[in-house]
């Protein structure tokens, strides 16, 4: 199947218009790398407007699981567009999604990691449909950069 035959989701052509502009890495890397057919992006902060949207330890108080999910989605959505800009412009190439990491910045007493990162793997299903589905890691950590509340890594496969 050639580039040109591609059909977006009809929910992934709504995506491709929302889609912020690609984040700026702040550290000594590059935000996403070509291997083969996968594409490995770094991790992601929930960015917008170039400020940290989502900040703070999930469990905190006022900070619950809720909060995180949409933290989730919104690293997820400066991950595709991350991914978009490496594609220039053609999302329409993402085969599948591989592989999800999260980090989640939560106090001791907080286990729900995995629901927090739900927030981000039910978006790409809503996305991406059967493509979108993945496997996946939720982990606890005890703080991240610029005190995100969560922080996520892409791997994705595209067609050639």
């Amino acid at each position: 199947m050639s580039t040109s035959e591609l059909q977006l989701p009809a929910n992934l052509s709504a995506l491709k218009e929302q889609l912020p502009p690609p984040p700026l890495p702040i550290g000594s890397y590059v935000a996403v790398t070509r291997v083969d057919n996968l594409l490995y992006t770094s991790g992601v902060l929930p960015m917008q407007n170039g400020e940290v949207a989502y900040t703070g330890a999930i469990g905190s108080w006022g900070v619950d699981a809720e909060y995180g999910k949409q933290a989730a989605k919104l690293c997820v959505l400066n991950a595709l567009s991350l991914i978009n800009h490496e594609l220039n412009g053609q999302l329409e190439r993402v085969k599948r999604i591989v592989k999800v990491t999260g980090f989640v910045s939560s106090t001791s007493c907080f286990y729900e990691q995995p629901a927090v990162m739900n927030g981000a793997s039910d978006f790409l299903v809503e996305c991406f449909g059967e493509a979108g589905k993945h496997v996946r890691s939720a982990v606890g950590v005890s703080s991240l950069p610029r005190n995100a509340s969560v922080e996520v890594e892409l791997i994705v496969e595209i067609h050639p």
